[in-house]
């Protein structure tokens, strides 16, 4: 088992800088679209076998050091009884989001074991085949509650900010089952085989420092106190985090998955060593000319050796038509670079 990124998220010295890829399952890998041309979105993800195939691809073409599971961080939402669907191009949906308190009352904490047995399955699968860590993850509750509240996806977050700012016992009443049904997905994939857990704080970045520390961080911080109980690494990933690198890091998780929104070397030094710190190149630079792919990651990379420790990944998740050669291109680089 090449355990090079567990080690980096431990603090620990490596070798080299390790590197995987947010989203490095997907739609940009050829592999991945034939798969994905027998089945629906949802489909795959309750698949094991499929999800397995593709959690696995990018570990095989692109020789990245850990692989994350192929899931959605909708899926325990949908679970808490929320009608999910996917429509091409456009997204997520919910038939039925989550607006008053006979809403709330309506949604049940998830018993992982009974609900998301394919998740729990796919985790199983990978253990025997893969030969690199496998990170498992959830969204975290204040993102995962946007969806919930929205009904999808969103720019502003208006509906959201209104039930926070007029409806408080409302929005803290979701975010309580919210963040029990996280807690309990995450130990589920624990226990079911996964090597370190992230969560993702997509649209954290949306909210003032102020609102932020009210509303977002209590309960991603507690989640992330109770992975860290089971032993593994937990990564907290903030999107546009430059506003509240400084907060975020005090949730106490093992790595910081930071943006490429802020100065990497800044980062650091807000994260105060705290912990290990995971990012941050922005994902359209793999579309440029090698030669240029290679003096950003070289800058990143230098900046990296401060931290504790230090993974390599995008600032988000790869986009889906990005050249393949490019990917492969950019771990070979990080791979082979020396200080």
């Amino acid at each position: 088992m090449n355990d090079t990124f567990l080690r980096a998220c431990k603090g620990e010295r490596t070798d080299y800088t390790p590197v995987w890829i947010m989203r490095q399952a997907g739609r940009y890998l050829p592999e991945y679209r034939k798969v994905r041309a027998d089945m629906d979105f949802l489909t795959l993800c309750k698949t094991p076998e499929k999800a397995a195939e593709v959690t696995i691809q990018p570990v095989n073409i692109l020789s990245v050091d850990a692989a994350i599971l192929f899931s959605d961080i909708l899926i325990p939402a949908e679970k808490m009884g929320l009608k999910l669907r996917f429509l091409e191009n456009k997204g997520p949906k919910f038939g039925n989001p989550v607006r008053t308190i006979n809403d709330v009352k309506k949604l049940r904490v998830i018993v992982p074991d009974e609900d998301v047995p394919y998740v729990l399955e796919t985790i199983k699968i990978l253990r025997r085949e893969l030969k690199v860590p496998l990170i498992g993850f959830a969204g975290a509750p204040y993102t995962l509650a946007t969806y919930m509240i929205e009904g999808g996806s969103s720019k502003n977050f208006l509906t959201t900010k209104k039930l926070m700012y007029a409806e408080p016992k409302i929005y803290m009443s979701l975010m309580e089952k919210v963040t029990e049904t996280t807690i309990a997905y995450l130990s589920a994939q624990v226990r079911a085989g996964v090597q370190a857990v992230q969560l993702f704080d997509s649209w954290a970045g949306a909210l003032s420092p102020t609102d932020y520390k009210t509303y977002a961080f209590p309960s991603a911080e507690r989640v992330v106190k109770a992975l860290k109980q089971t032993g593994v690494p937990v990564i907290y990933f903030v999107n546009d985090c430059a506003g509240i690198v400084d907060l975020a890091s005090g949730a106490g998780s093992d790595v910081m998955g930071v943006c490429w929104r802020i100065d990497l070397k800044k980062a650091i030094s807000a994260i105060k060593g705290r912990t290990s710190i995971q990012g941050n190149m922005d994902p359209c630079l793999l579309y440029s000319p090698k030669s240029l792919i290679v003096k950003e990651a070289a800058k990143i990379l230098k900046k990296g050796t401060a931290a504790r420790g230090h993974i390599f990944n995008l600032g988000h998740g790869i986009l889906p038509d990005t050249p393949v050669d490019n990917v492969k291109f950019l771990v070979d680089t990080v791979h082979a670079w020396k200080q």
